[in-house]
């Protein structure tokens, strides 16, 4: 019987966390779904933890690939081993935050036909799972226009919807697969794909657990260059759609933000040279040396006063609770 729900877990060296994250799925109250886990050639213990959880609980189905095939290959490969209705990423460090996640997961989807992608807030953790915060970028659990969650997170450059850990979305409206030419926001473009076909609903409920260790490739990626690589191509990708229609000044602070990420790597990294961060600003976002200098007051002003205004939502929701 084809389950409606397919759990997916890519793994590559997860060996210190996978038994958490493992433990935290077989034992949801939710029942109806396959877990696949595939690994992606891991070099530590991560095959022999798996395997001994798969000869004791058949709803796991684990594989390992013929060849490493990077992290959105083996995201990939996950997908297409799924059979499920539904698709629920775990990453073999997170956790799934308390028994009932799945069962809120799927009653979102099934709550509304129309919703493309589900997320919800999320727990960051630290490598001994003490929760060092709760993570929620937006206000109040609802629905929002695709669209216009995908305008909200090109303005800022931010991903305000969360990780692969913290989501949930129908496996037809993924069956292109995560673009490959991405190497560090693939989910976020991802998410844009669904969310063009279908709306976002979003549970302020933490439902799952988000881990931060220095393990991750997130700041590795960064310091290398490679999320403003990624960032250029999505605005190449996403900014010019017919559905982006954003005043003169927020087109230019949303190609600003990533700009203004190239000059930090300079400034406070110091990664890079001074004349390659402005050389790099003026390449790929058309910033001149004056352009950029001149912008930078009223970028940092308007981005105080979104945190200012989302802060004071928060406040007031809070308070109506």
């Amino acid at each position: 019987m084809i389950p409606k729900l397919s759990v997916c877990m890519p793994v590559y060296n997860n060996e210190r966390f996978l038994a958490e994250a493992i433990e935290s799925i077989i034992t949801q109250t939710y029942r109806d779904f396959e877990c696949i886990i595939i690994d992606d050639r891991s070099t530590d213990r991560s095959r022999e933890i798996i395997g001994k959880y798969a000869a004791k609980d058949n709803r796991i189905i684990f594989s390992v690939n013929e060849k490493n095939l990077g992290l959105p290959g083996n995201w990939n490969a996950c997908l297409r081993a799924a059979r499920g209705e539904y698709i629920k990423f775990l990453f073999g460090d997170d956790v799934l935050a308390v028994p009932h996640s799945l069962e809120r997961y799927v009653a979102a989807l099934d709550s509304d036909s129309g919703v493309a992608l589900a997320a919800s807030s999320r727990y960051l953790i630290d490598e001994r799972s003490r929760v060092i915060n709760i993570s929620s970028d937006l206000l109040g659990t609802g629905t929002s226009e695709g669209a216009r969650v995908i305008i909200d997170n090109l303005i800022d450059q931010q991903n305000i919807i969360g990780e692969p850990s913290s989501v949930i979305f129908r496996k037809k409206q993924a069956s292109r697969g995560f673009h490959e030419k991405y190497r560090q926001i693939v989910d976020l473009e991802m998410w844009f794909h669904l969310l063009e076909q279908g709306e976002f609903l979003y549970i302020d409920e933490p439902l799952c657990s988000f881990r931060i260790h220095p393990g991750q490739a997130t700041q590795r990626n960064f310091e290398q260059g490679l999320y403003f690589d990624d960032t250029s191509q999505l605005l190449q990708d996403y900014a010019e759609k017919p559905y982006v229609r954003l005043s003169r000044f927020l087109r230019t602070y949303m190609y600003f933000a990533p700009a203004y990420g190239i000059w930090k790597l300079y400034k406070k990294h110091r990664k890079i040279s001074r004349g390659s961060a402005l050389g790099t600003i003026r390449e790929r976002y058309h910033f001149s040396p004056l352009g950029f200098f001149a912008f930078k007051p009223f970028y940092r002003v308007h981005k105080y006063y979104r945190r200012w205004r989302k802060w004071l939502k928060r406040f007031i929701l809070t308070r109506i609770k």
